[in-house]
């Protein structure tokens, strides 16, 4: 029977939850409101024009996703073959511990601290120069933590039984991994890729120093190009522009659809994951 203190330390351990829900809830309401209707098929398809203050967002919109595309290419082979090494291969020994807490720690680090690296190795040291390459590297370097840990995570999941009877029915140790493993923890793999991926493409300070410009009259033409983005766009309306007020409504347009673009990732993230919950029968 549950008592009446405890009811009232369960409404306070509630209480935290209760308002970031409720600020999440405000703040889409409020950007929703602000800026569904500057959305129209020229603001969307349309490039910039009379300092900003007129046309749509679409070079920002595409330098997002080549950008987001690089990022991706580069982090998820990566991260998740580092992950399935942690997780199958390696020995848990000292030096793997401390591997782990490396990795761990590297996902806090600030996104500045990223930009400034991505600036001194692949701006400089690959001579990339400032493009949509260094800057989707960058972005892929900072994702690397997430997704490794995630995809370590997935495989640790899969119960030890379905390794044993793969290995003693006489399958390879990748045999077993790609047949008896990987099917059943890609979808958290998947899950960890799809919130990293958006958590990278609402980021302004990593692609500050790379390759990100204010206004282009064309669209990148080649990986080492520089290039428009939605989150250095809105940063840019917000705080740099000479008439603010002018364009708030643009900048309201803006976090719209990046808050729309980051919500399908973050979406489909949700959907696998719970996908993955309803099928697994372990």
């Amino acid at each position: 029977m549950t008592t009446r203190g405890e009811k009232i330390r369960f409404a306070i351990l509630s209480l935290p939850l209760i308002f970031t829900i409720g600020f999440i809830l405000f703040l889409g309401v409020y950007l929703t409101s602000k800026g569904i209707g500057v959305l129209s098929w020229e603001f969307l398809t349309k490039p910039p024009r009379s300092g900003m203050k007129e046309g749509g967002i679409f070079p920002c919109i595409i330098g997002t996703i080549y950008l987001s595309f690089i990022a991706f290419l580069f982090s998820v082979p990566v991260g998740i073959a580092a992950g399935i090494y942690l997780g199958e291969y390696a020995r848990e020994t000292t030096s793997t511990k401390l591997i782990r807490s490396c990795i761990r720690s590297l996902a806090g680090i600030p996104s500045v601290v990223y930009g400034l690296f991505g600036v001194a190795v692949f701006v400089q040291l690959f001579d990339f120069g400032p493009s949509v390459l260094a800057s989707g590297l960058t972005l892929g370097l900072m994702n690397l933590p997430w997704i490794i840990t995630t995809s370590e995570e997935s495989v640790r999941t899969v119960p030890p039984s379905f390794r044993e009877g793969s290995l003693a029915l006489g399958a390879t140790k990748w045999e077993t991994i790609w047949h008896n493993v990987l099917p059943y923890s890609v979808t958290g793999m998947a899950t960890g890729v799809l919130l990293a991926m958006g958590r990278a493409m609402g980021e302004v300070a990593p692609i500050l120093f790379t390759g990100v410009t204010f206004y282009l009259r064309h669209l990148p033409k080649s990986p080492l190009d520089k290039f428009m983005a939605l989150p250095y766009h809105l940063f840019a309306l917000a705080t740099q522009h000479e008439e603010i007020e002018v364009v708030r409504p643009i900048a309201f347009g803006t976090a719209f659809v990046l808050l729309l673009m980051v919500l399908v990732l973050d979406m489909s993230a949700f959907y696998l994951r719970a996908r993955s919950l309803k099928t697994k029968r372990w």
